[in-house]
């Protein structure tokens, strides 16, 4: 699916094992989501936000976000000529959000309630 540009959600299980460098003792992945070449990963202790870059992708780069860290996030939903979804956090300390464009393969809202979870702790 990724590769027509459609989002889709990855079995957490399998980010566990594909990530399992990134992951802290006894972290679990929650959620993930593949946005063509980049992925978002839940945990139970952070946001990771993995960002291949180039034409082959080889160059990889991880943002490693703690959710203590999150001051407030956006969400905007697809609408009738615009398909895309997309979500907006803002870190402390940056006046701009990272900002990540979703396609109709995720619910926005799903995301959003992870999100939720996890930033209101």
């Amino acid at each position: 699916m990724a590769l027509f540009g459609n989002a889709h959600t990855v079995d957490p299980g399998k980010a566990q094992q594909d990530y399992a460098r990134l992951l802290g003792q006894s972290e679990q992945v929650h959620a993930a989501y593949m946005l063509i070449r980049d992925t978002i990963l839940f945990t139970d202790r952070r946001l990771i936000l993995v960002d291949k870059q180039g034409m082959t992708g080889r160059k990889v780069e991880y943002h490693s976000v703690p959710y203590r860290s999150i001051t407030h996030f956006a969400v905007e939903t697809a609408g009738t000529f615009d398909l895309d979804a997309e979500l907006k956090i803002w870190i402390s300390g940056s006046a701009t959000p990272i900002e990540k464009t979703f396609t109709k393969g995720v619910d926005i809202y799903e995301v959003q309630a992870i999100l939720t979870q996890f930033v209101a702790k």
